[in-house]
């Protein structure tokens, strides 16, 4: 009878032990599901979709990055947003000088603590739209700039770059394919616009390769490609008037798909046009940077 007892009660404590578990299992389960990152390493910050953040992760794309610039002890760096480092730490080894520009502070928090002790390393945590690049010339050498650009922010950070040209030996960015396209555009094709011209002028552009959406983590919806841009110290065609230029360039592409006799009409003439062998009948999508130069020149004063 004992036996009996003590064989039924083994089943039923084996049957309540399956059932809490079980329950806990759901529980366990339930839990993960409403708190996905609980749990998380404190190294392994969130990407953040305000910021754009698309962590580089591949070891081959990252080893293709530092072979293309060509490292050397005495160069000056600069790190546009580093996300995790996975850039950063290969970029320390190489050189004199990197300042990273890094806009969320608890990934520059993880930066510091990664590297925070080595005296070549200096984090900036700013927002880099906002950031005055004179602040960095405490020295006669030109810097290099780097970076895994957020593609909500890539067109406005080149032109800000710009305006800093003259501290700038070379800039290397991984961006989003369609950017990098448009970069490098030739006339009368659809990714040829204000971006393509105003960079043309300022930069001589090199697509180096494309990257696959797989790199990165969050995976993009987009395929992205690194660019090299080299600031001209004297371009191949000057502009005298660069205000003037900026102005007919962003007009002229914003009605792009009017004749040059009607979008540019509030600046000069058809007569004009004809003098500098422009047909006022092409549209601003065909004329070359020199084309453009050539225009702006004639033209002394926008009022």
């Amino acid at each position: 009878m004992s036996s009996i007892i003590s064989h039924a009660i083994g089943s039923a404590y084996q049957i309540s032990y399956n059932h809490c578990m079980k329950h806990q299992m759901m529980l366990s389960y339930h839990h993960k599901k409403c708190h996905p990152n609980e749990g998380k390493l404190l190294n392994e910050p969130i990407p953040k979709k305000r910021f754009g953040q698309n962590f580089l992760h591949d070891s081959t794309v990252i080893s293709k990055i530092i072979q293309v610039l060509s490292l050397k002890k005495s160069d000056y760096l600069v790190e546009i947003g580093p996300g995790q480092g996975a850039l950063t730490q290969h970029l320390l080894a190489g050189c004199q000088q990197l300042n990273v520009i890094e806009i969320d502070y608890h990934l520059a928090d993880l930066l510091k603590s990664k590297w925070g002790h080595i005296p070549n390393f200096n984090i900036i945590v700013k927002d880099v739209l906002q950031y005055d690049f004179e602040l960095l010339m405490n020295h006669q050498q030109a810097f290099r700039v780097i970076g895994n650009l957020p593609y909500n922010i890539s067109t406005p950070v080149l032109f800000h770059l710009i305006q800093s040209k003259a501290l700038i030996q070379d800039m290397h960015f991984m961006l989003q394919r369609e950017v990098v396209d448009r970069l490098t555009a030739k006339p009368g094709t659809k990714q040829y616009g204000r971006l393509t011209v105003m960079m043309q002028y300022f930069c001589q552009i090199d697509q180096l390769f494309y990257v696959s959406s797989e790199a990165f983590k969050p995976k993009p919806k987009v395929e992205s490609a690194v660019v090299r841009l080299i600031p001209y110290t004297n371009p191949p065609v000057i502009c005298h008037h660069l205000s003037v230029f900026e102005t007919i360039v962003r007009h002229g592409f914003t009605l792009r798909r009017k004749t040059l006799k009607n979008s540019l009409a509030p600046f000069i003439s058809v007569q004009k046009l004809e003098q500098l062998e422009i047909d006022p009948m092409r549209r601003s999508d065909t004329l070359t940077v020199l084309e453009w130069v050539n225009i702006a020149n004639i033209l002394k004063n926008i009022t």
